[in-house]
């Protein structure tokens, strides 16, 4: 049964479809990721990407009678578009009329899907090829029946645009008189398969509108806080403020005496790490959600604040800079930098502040659950449903089969919703009342005080600079807690893919380097962040070129470019990272002259170097992330401390591109989201308890503080035979230390710590 509401996003099984009169099914492989983020094992199959890949029957294509084609997405839309890109590249092959698509959304299932989370920008690089080879078996079965039907040679039909040319003759069949004859032949073997010639793309690099967007935008679209289902009941949770708190004593009394509340459920604390765990507490019942929050806030509790009670933003920062000023773990060293920085003409130091952020989607948590004696069936706004599946399996003691997770449309995830401890909450509560379906609502003061926050961070630089200004020594050490933390032991030091989040990852041609992790300890739930660990990295290596820029008298794109060297492909592994993304290193080696370009190119969008005249400035950055590279150039206006972002120009080259207009929407979304982080974005702590309620306190930059104008320019994208990077995550790192460093411009004042809030006017 489905949840009601849900008429644009509905989910799709193998028996379902199977069972639709008519309908051509199509299997293909598809990969099983082998290294989540925080699991240090790359493995690479004959395709070079991460993970094996299966010739499994899996559930993709359907073409109905009528000649509907149904196209399977099996990872999560969240605004990115990856529900209509991904359905392009299967329809492209397919040669298949986009008028006639539609798109149905995958239960969570990975024995069938592989992988299917959506984070770490890997959806279309890994799914790329994959896919096309899906909708070219589909259209080779398809050529097949028709030429078996006709009698004639396979070649001398072809598909063309949701029909099979017989060219002699000119005869022709459209996909849905053919979808049963179709069906009934067996899959071809992927080296018999023959994929397009880039030339005859029909989508495949053209702007392809959202599939999703009318209904987005009309308010016709399913998202988690969407979801019914009758007789259920609503629920909020008093959860531990602290993290690793627990309840010590509560009276219920008049919480259960108001109207609408009808039941209270105490729900056990987790042992730390916390993993997905829910953190407990008490969770209040109702008829509606008003009558849940109410409820909760006439609980009377106790706490007991366990071991983080003492957790104070403003100590921390003040331990991490300790840190930092101290040896650190070695994560790089190339040559002598500790002499090199002795002998240097000039030593230039700086030390940089990026604060927790919380990903703060618009649409906060929501989970719908419903379970029975030995299942559960949830709906729910997840990056993850294979890591809900499981979860709620080992909690309920069920098999893993007998748990169905809907996915829906996600109202914004950024990381936050790849942890499923709320999608748990749902089913926990709907099984202490005997099975009645529990809708778990999140406000969003619940969301800010318990997300999975971007971890804090110090990171000091320093450089020396050689009499003609070069930079001939480099060290940055940084002191941040780690996303480990959250899984086991917590590691103190920044794992491995952390440190290869552009730390000891960096293509500059400085002979002594060297890269150093810090001692830090975690005191809250550390979680991905749209970027991750990029961020604070990014923010501190970019500015600091800037600063050694000034400090050499040369301009800070032509230094940033000189700093980078010449033309050269990188082995990751020569700089220390052995995880590059969960990548081959031979198929996605770091590329200087890419990199380069991407520079050039955001900063002839600006007009670099143009005369600007007093209280205004440009400046620049540029990273390399998830097997992409981007840059950012900004304009900004400082007038009697006001700041106001006139410009902004990103360039990025993520290899093939796909779907331009999602790639363009990607990069001016990581442009206002990155001004947001850095001059407003700050979760603190004061007793171990997040200091920000709503968005009065965790401010989001709104449309008038906005670039006015934003410029988005796609380079490399003509060479369809080099793998694909990552869209969603490249396009946020260079954003604040290009800000930064135009405000540097523009007023002479750096800002090393963020966010920058009233530091223009001090």
């Amino acid at each position: 049964m489905k949840a009601e509401t849900f008429d644009r996003i509905d989910n799709i099984s193998r028996r379902g479809l199977l069972g639709a009169g008519g309908a051509f099914v199509l299997a293909m492989g598809l990969p099983r990721a082998a290294l989540a983020e925080a699991a240090e094992q790359p493995k690479y199959g004959a395709d070079g990407q991460s993970g094996g890949w299966r010739d499994d029957p899996t559930l993709f294509v359907a073409i109905g009678e009528d000649g509907t084609v149904t196209i399977t997405c099996h990872r999560a839309e969240m605004g990115q578009g990856i529900r209509t890109s991904l359905a392009m590249v299967i329809a492209d092959e397919l040669e298949a009329d986009w008028s006639r698509v539609r798109i149905e959304q995958a239960v969570g299932d990975e024995a069938r899907y592989g992988n299917q989370n959506t984070d770490g920008s890997r959806s279309m690089r890994h799914l790329f090829t994959p896919l096309r080879r899906c909708g070219a078996a589909a259209r080779t079965m398809l050529e097949a029946a028709a030429a078996k039907r006709w009698g004639v040679s396979v070649g001398e039909v072809a598909a063309n645009l949701h029909e099979v040319v017989h060219h002699p003759s000119g005869r022709r069949l459209g996909y849905g008189a053919l979808a049963k004859d179709a069906a009934a032949l067996a899959v071809p073997d992927r080296s018999t398969v023959t994929l397009k010639a880039p030339a005859a793309f029909r989508y495949i690099g053209r702007d392809v509108a959202s599939a999703d967007g009318v209904a987005m935008t009309t308010g016709r679209a399913g998202y988690g806080i969407d979801a019914r289902l009758p007789d259920m009941l609503y629920a909020v949770i008093a959860r531990p403020p602290v993290y690793g708190g627990k309840v010590k004593s509560v009276d219920k009394a008049a919480a259960l005496a108001v109207p609408g509340v009808v039941r209270i459920v105490d729900l056990p604390a987790p042992t730390l790490p916390s993993v997905f765990q829910p953190l407990g507490g008490i969770a209040v019942l109702a008829a509606n959600t008003w009558a849940a929050i109410k409820g909760r806030e006439a609980l009377t509790i106790a706490w007991d604040d366990g071991p983080n009670a003492a957790y104070d933003s403003d100590v921390y920062r003040a331990e991490l800079e300790r840190a930092a000023r101290a040896p650190g773990q070695i994560s790089r060293s190339d040559g002598d930098a500790e002499a090199a920085l002795g002998k240097a003409a000039r030593r230039i130091e700086a030390e940089y502040y990026i604060p927790h952020l919380a990903q703060a989607p618009m649409e906060p948590p929501m989970a719908l659950a419903r379970t029975g004696a030995d299942r559960c069936e949830a709906w729910a706004c997840t990056q993850d449903p294979q890591a809900a599946r499981d979860l709620i399996a080992e909690a309920l003691k069920i098999p893993v089969a007998d748990v169905t997770i809907h996915q829906t449309l996600l109202g914004g995830g950024f990381g936050r919703k790849s942890k499923p401890d709320y999608v748990l909450e749902a089913a926990l509560l709907s099984r202490a009342t005997g099975g009645k379906p529990v809708k778990v609502v999140w406000t969003r003061e619940d969301d800010l005080h318990h997300s999975y926050f971007h971890t804090v961070s110090v990171e000091r630089l320093e450089g020396g600079l050689d009499a003609a200004g070069r930079t001939v020594a480099w060290r940055h050490r940084s002191a941040a807690p780690s996303i480990g933390s959250i899984f086991g032991p917590d590691p103190k030091h920044q794992l491995p893919f952390e440190q290869g989040m552009g730390l000891r990852n960096v293509a500059f041609a400085v002979p002594d380097f060297r890269a150093e992790t810090c001692a830090a300890t975690a005191h809250t739930r550390i979680g991905w962040f749209r970027s991750v660990s990029n961020i604070p990295h990014a923010f501190a290596a970019q500015s600091f070129v800037a600063e050694l820029a000034a400090a050499a008298g040369r301009d800070p794109k032509d230094y940033l470019l000189a700093l980078i060297g010449p033309d050269r492909t990188i082995d990751p592994r020569a700089m220390g990272d052995t995880t590059n993304y969960g990548e081959d290193p031979a198929r996605y080696p770091v590329d200087t002259a890419r990199l380069k370009a991407v520079i050039n190119a955001a900063a002839r969008g600006i007009g670099w170097g143009r005369t600007l005249p007093p209280g205004r400035g440009l400046g620049i950055a540029a990273h390399y992330s998830f097997v992409s590279y981007t840059a950012c150039a900004i304009e900004v206006a400082v007038t009697d401390g006001q700041l106001t972002v006139e410009r902004a120009d990103i360039a990025v080259d993520c290899g093939p591109q796909v779907n331009p207009d999602r790639i363009r929407s990607q990069m001016e979304g990581s442009v206002v989201m990155g001004i947001s982080l850095a001059t407003l974005g700050e979760i603190t702590f004061k007793e171990g308890r997040v200091q920000q309620d709503n968005f009065d306190g965790y401010a989001l930059t709104r449309i008038d503080a906005a670039p006015k104008i934003t410029e988005v320019h796609l380079v490399g994208g003509g060479n369809w035979n080099a793998p694909p990077g990552g869209i969603g995550e490249p396009g946020l790192p260079p954003v604040a230390p290009a800000l930064c460093n135009a405000i540097y411009a523009a007023t002479g004042k750096r800002i090393r710590s963020l966010p920058i809030n009233d530091q223009i006017q001090n």
